[in-house]
């Protein structure tokens, strides 16, 4: 099967077909560095590390691009607030990205491009929109000029003035319309700047990631990713500048309890505080439970269903031990969780699929088809980032009760023999004691094993 995927440009799904299918090249706009990264900006970092791998299995070399924002208006006002240098702000918060990330089990990007690092770049490119009729200087100011680009709001698919009202437009006097966006504004002299033939100045948000494609990708890609809220105006104006992508992806929007995250009602949830209540590959595995391009609802509760649910995948791994057989082959049991994730990156199918692996390889007897269930299980598992660390390390780092095994396998050999002579009162009670010392246990046909509960 192909795979196939929605693009943003035209709604419908499509498959995805590179220009050179020995090499795919892939940008997704990462975040702006003036805080800590909250779950919101944590979804497209996992979803497209997801797609990332999946390129990479399948095609020869991936080329995938992740950008720093580190010149931006918030991170002034965050460095005048602290009384911070700049460039202290940013490479605290980029180094904490760093560390959420790979928390998340999220894979470093092949190129890590950052604004201040391509401000040549940047001029040349606005100094080319110029010449090109599409921009023009006004007060120390480069500007857009949208009406130069028939085709501007193709990719939102709204009306001109549904564009200025969404993107709530400062309209100055010296715009010649009301839709025409910065590419370059003047700097005072505390603020960054660098010289330009418009004088000293910064460069407007929008046009960074142009460039910075053009550096590192070259002048068409395959694929652009990012939140559904960068469609308009951030993608929309890309274009215009001449970013061309044949596939334009976005995830959906994070709600919190089914309510939109904002400061104000105190439910922006930071990865390093949701790192303190869960491991990291809990906090991935919900973020993987619901479509990319649906809404994703962050709950406590969704968090600890997936911390469960890890440990049931685990457990599977941990009572299959390290099987080795001739002859074991995963591919055939590896066909539809593929099939899965080809069909536009479903992620709630595809770990779906992994639990069905896990339920067949419990029941199997075959020695050589459990192995090939258990290969299947890692190999689909590294697909999602997910189920890679030993069953002994996820039991021992994520749960906090320290258990005398001795004791846990005394009890539950009494229990095993209440059981057996039906004496299903005291079965019951040992199964209570037994989770008040912090260890849950399940009965299978044939035996009853237990682990640790979670912490």
């Amino acid at each position: 099967m192909s795979l196939i995927l929605t693009n943003s440009l035209g709604g419908q799904k499509e498959p995805f077909v590179p220009q050179d299918p020995t090499h795919v090249r892939i940008y997704v706009c990462g975040p702006t560095v003036y805080n800590y990264a909250h779950i919101g900006n944590a979804r497209p970092a996992v979803i497209f590390d997801v797609l990332a791998r999946l390129l990479r299995d399948r095609f020869p070399a991936v080329t995938y691009a992740r950008n720093f924002t580190d010149v931006d208006d918030k991170i002034n006002d965050a460095a005048r607030a602290s009384g911070e240098p700049i460039g202290a702000i940013t490479k605290r918060y980029i180094e904490a990205y760093h560390a959420d990330m790979a928390a998340l089990g999220v894979l470093p990007p092949s190129v890590e491009p950052r604004v201040t690092e391509h401000i040549p770049e940047i001029i040349d490119l606005i100094g080319r929109l110029i010449a090109e009729g599409h921009a023009y200087e006004a007060e120390g100011h480069v500007l857009y000029h949208v009406p130069s680009f028939p085709d501007y709001g193709a990719l939102s698919r709204r009306t001109p003035d549904e564009m200025i009202a969404g993107a709530r437009i400062e309209v100055a006097p010296f715009k010649k319309h009301p839709a025409d966006f910065v590419l370059w504004k003047p700097s005072t002299p505390d603020l960054p700047g660098w010289d330009s033939s418009w004088g000293r100045g910064r460069p407007g948000w929008h046009i960074e990631c142009s460039a910075m494609i053009e550096r590192h990708l070259g002048p068409r890609i395959d694929i652009h990713g990012g939140g559904q809220d960068l469609i308009f105006p951030h993608h929309e104006n890309e274009i215009a500048q001449g970013t061309r992508a044949t596939y334009w992806l976005h995830n959906g929007f994070v709600t919190v309890d089914g309510r939109k995250m904002s400061k104000s009602l105190g439910n922006v949830f930071l990865v390093r505080d949701l790192l303190s209540q869960a491991p990291g590959e809990a906090i991935r595995y919900a973020l993987l439970s619901a479509h990319y391009r649906q809404p994703l609802d962050w709950s406590a509760r969704a968090l600890q269903q997936a911390r469960r649910s890890l440990d049931r995948l685990y457990t599977t791994l941990g009572d299959l031990g390290n099987l080795a057989h001739e002859g074991a082959d995963p591919r055939p049991y590896l066909e539809t969780f593929r099939a899965k994730l080809d069909n536009d990156l479903n992620t709630p199918a595809a770990i779906a699929e992994l639990f069905r692996l896990a339920r067949m390889a419990q029941c199997e007897r075959s020695l050589r088809i459990r192995a090939s269930l258990h290969a299947a299980m890692l190999a689909a598992g590294a697909m999602l980032g997910l189920i890679q660390q030993t069953p002994a390390e996820w039991f021992e780092r994520n749960n906090s009760h320290n258990v005398d095994e001795a004791e846990v396998e005394r009890l539950i050999a009494e229990r095993n023999a209440a059981r057996a002579k039906r004496d299903f009162v005291t079965a019951d009670q040992l199964r209570e004691q037994l989770r008040e010392l912090g260890v849950v246990i399940e009965d299978r046909s044939d035996r009853a094993i237990w682990r640790k509960a979670p912490a």
